[in-house]
């Protein structure tokens, strides 16, 4: 007799939710995510990755020890079943972020992956020679080597497409002044990063409304905005926006594409292969439909699965709640960093004309380099990012200096830890001064 007991991939009763606008206790916290219930140590590190919580785990785990089969992939319960919940994460992910159908949520193996779809399914098909792209050049380097790779593909094929690169400003933001002067009739494609990994400012491009064409495309980077501040694609007007599932309590491996209907028809298959949204015929490849256009081969099934947990997580927590949190941290990180003497901050929130925060700090002490710093600071238990945080220099402008302490926050940061960090920051700067 088959029983009635749901198995381990159907749909989990939604988390506890904590009252609007409130902030869990510590101690609720800490029992949610294994890693820090059982350390010391202080993390600072979540723009790198957050710390997963017990439900993540348990999501992963249970895929591999229960039940384990390919999503639709036959027609026995197993396969069925977790088909259908693949189904319900894609329709809670396109919720979460604001997107319009299920059919423009992609699930990719992470946001580097979900850039270089961008370029190379949409890239390729659309670019003539001649066309612009603007880009950052002090963004991460998953959002600029791909449209350089692209770039090169493309002159050997006689296609010669500019890469002309904008300023960012002291806040941390994308210069819209500066790229309001760079657009041209060539202009098809403006890519930035939504919040900036090392910097911590945050940009709309609302500025841009109204005075450039709409149909110059926009790509949004969210990897350091989901899951820390709320993110709606069509409140932003991407056409396309990237996600690290890994950066919003999601396991590594997964990401998240958003590809506006708009685009659909002008994008060729990524990875084709089995489940990739084509067909063959005597023409050759024939697009079946969006999101299986770009999702050839086997998903990454524990993944989703942790992806689906970790949108419960958030929920849970209230998405603003998180947002209100790293905006209180920070601000109070900012004005005790200040008194540090030799400490210079990288652009970003301590510059602003106003108290704003999103989770992001970073900055340099006179008299000793990053990683020195960093390497200091594991010692007495705090755990940063140190170096350049994946960000090159770019032959065509001037890049910022972007070697430096990197401090990242989440809902699982206290107001103690990060006066303790100071403390020792302090102690550091005075010793080398």
């Amino acid at each position: 007799m088959r029983s009635s007991a749901p198995g381990p991939h159907a749909a989990r009763p939604p988390i506890t939710r904590q009252a609007p606008g409130a902030a869990p206790s510590r101690a609720a916290v800490r029992a949610l995510f294994p890693a820090l219930a059982e350390s010391r140590e202080v993390y600072l590190d979540s723009a790198a990755t957050t710390q997963k919580p017990e439900p993540v785990v348990r999501a992963v785990t249970e895929y591999h020890a229960s039940r384990t089969a390919n999503a639709d992939r036959g027609a026995y319960p197993w396969a069925t079943g977790l088909g259908r919940r693949v189904a319900e994460i894609r329709a809670r992910t396109a919720r979460f972020i604001g997107a319009d159908d299920t059919d423009e949520v992609v699930f990719t193996s992470g946001a580097t992956a979900a850039l270089n779809a961008v370029a190379m399914s949409w890239g390729l098909a659309e670019l003539a020679d001649g066309d612009q792209i603007l880009y950052s050049p002090d963004g991460h380097s998953s959002n600029v080597y791909p449209w350089h790779h692209l770039r090169q593909l493309l002159a050997r094929f006689g296609r010669r497409i500019e890469l002309v690169p904008y300023r960012t400003n002291a806040f941390g933001e994308a210069d819209t002044a500066d790229i309001l002067a760079k657009v041209t009739a060539r202009t098809r494609l403006i890519t930035t990063a939504h919040v900036h990994h090392v910097f911590g400012g945050r940009t709309t491009l609302e500025e841009l409304r109204g005075l450039i064409d709409p149909a110059i495309l926009l790509c949004f980077d969210c990897s350091q905005s989901g899951g820390h501040q709320p993110v709606d694609v069509a409140e932003l007007g991407a056409d396309f926006a990237i996600f690290a599932a890994h950066k919003m309590f999601g396991a590594p491996g997964t990401g998240i594409l958003y590809c506006r209907r708009r685009v659909h028809d002008r994008l060729l298959p990524f990875l084709p292969g089995g489940n990739s949204g084509v067909r063959l015929t005597d023409a050759g490849l024939v697009a079946t439909g969006m999101p299986d256009l770009l999702e050839g081969g086997t998903h990454n099934l524990p993944g989703i699965l942790a992806l689906g947990a970790a949108l419960e997580v958030i929920d849970s927590f209230g998405v603003d709640a998180i947002a209100g949190h790293d905006r209180d941290l920070t601000i109070h990180l900012v004005e005790r960093l200040r008194r540090v003497p030799g400490l210079r901050f990288l652009p970003g929130p301590a510059y602003a004309p106003c108290a704003v925060g999103y989770g992001i700090v970073s900055f340099t002490l006179t008299g000793i380099s990053s990683a020195d710093v960093g390497f200091v600071l594991s010692e007495l238990g705090f755990l940063v990012r140190t170096g350049a945080h994946c960000t090159v220099p770019d032959g065509d402008a001037d890049v910022r200096e972007t070697d430096s302490v990197r401090v990242s926050t989440h809902i699982y940061t206290t107001f103690d830890e990060i006066d303790r960090f100071v403390r020792c920051v302090t102690t550091i700067a005075e010793e080398v001064s």
